[in-house]
């Protein structure tokens, strides 16, 4: 057990270390000289404002010292200061995170409660016009109450995508389930249909709905990008697009890396919560 626990700590360690030079380099690696866009007004560009700016911002520093100095800052929460606005990136994120939070988790609600709903009617009315027209699916407010009025279009919208997704893993687990034996002996007692379906049939698809809810959860959260720029939603997504089209690499750093913890921190949960619902798959580790 303790040996599970160093190794996916370690493979979590690797993974942001990796994750976090790539997303790095890419940045430093992108056209276009930050310091430009840092001075602003062309008539201010001397070579000593350029000098004083690459000074202040480490742009003159070799690439690796500059990735440590950031990498260093992160280890202490320090996200750095964004170009544009002028104030920390953690507090840029922070007044914008609730909106997508928000929009996630009620698109998770409705692509999960909706998709397995339907995937389990399906499953049991196998063959009907019910179960034909189901498979066929595909596809920011102050105040709490307020938010999710003016989230519900947007939620809806992320959601779709899960929500045939889910509809199709529900029922085709279901199916698998209905045909085993125990399902079968079940039936022979007389058990009530309603409860072999909760009992045994649905508690035993639980495991790859479980996980199709979670890998769909994280990829929400990239998802965001083009929801919250429709619907002129001010959250992460937006904030992504928007530094990227001013070349405001601190927080576009910030963004990426916020996204690949994000997932790695669902997978983590799924991975951990996995055992609890289908305990033979903690038996099979042990083993």
């Amino acid at each position: 057990m303790i040996v599970a626990v160093l190794r996916r700590v370690g493979a979590v360690v690797l993974t942001l270390v990796a994750s976090s030079f790539v997303i790095f380099g890419a940045l430093y690696a992108a056209p276009g000289d930050p310091v430009t866009f840092l001075i602003g007004n062309p008539e201010n560009v001397t070579p000593e404002r350029i000098a004083a700016v690459r000074a202040e911002y480490h742009l003159d520093e070799p690439f690796v010292t500059q990735f440590w100095i950031w990498a260093k800052g992160l280890l202490h929460g320090d996200l750095g200061s964004s170009f544009v606005y002028q104030q920390p990136v953690s507090a840029l994120l922070g007044s914008r995170l609730p909106v997508t939070l928000t929009l996630v988790a009620f698109a998770a609600i409705l692509f999960i409660v909706i998709g397995v709903s339907l995937g389990a009617v399906s499953a049991l009315r196998r063959g009907s016009k019910t179960d034909s027209a189901i498979i066929e699916v595909s596809g920011s407010g102050s105040g709490f109450g307020d938010r999710l009025y003016h989230l519900t279009l947007p939620a809806v919208a992320l959601a779709l995508g899960g929500l045939a997704t889910m509809s199709r893993v529900t029922r085709q687990t279901m199916v698998e389930q209905q045909s085993l034996d125990h399902v079968e002996a079940a039936r022979s007692y007389g058990m009530v249909p309603r409860k072999i379906v909760t009992r045994h049939v649905l508690r035993n698809s639980l495991g790859p709905v479980v996980t199709m809810s979670g890998l769909h959860l994280a990829g929400m959260l990239a998802g965001t990008v083009v929801i919250e720029g429709v619907f002129g939603l001010n959250g992460i997504g937006s904030l992504l697009v928007d530094a990227i089209n001013s070349h405001d690499f601190p927080v576009v750093q910030a963004i990426l890396l916020y996204m690949v913890v994000a997932y790695m921190l669902v997978t983590i949960a799924l991975d951990l919560a996995y055992p609890l619902i289908d305990p033979r798959t903690a038996v099979r580790r042990e083993n």
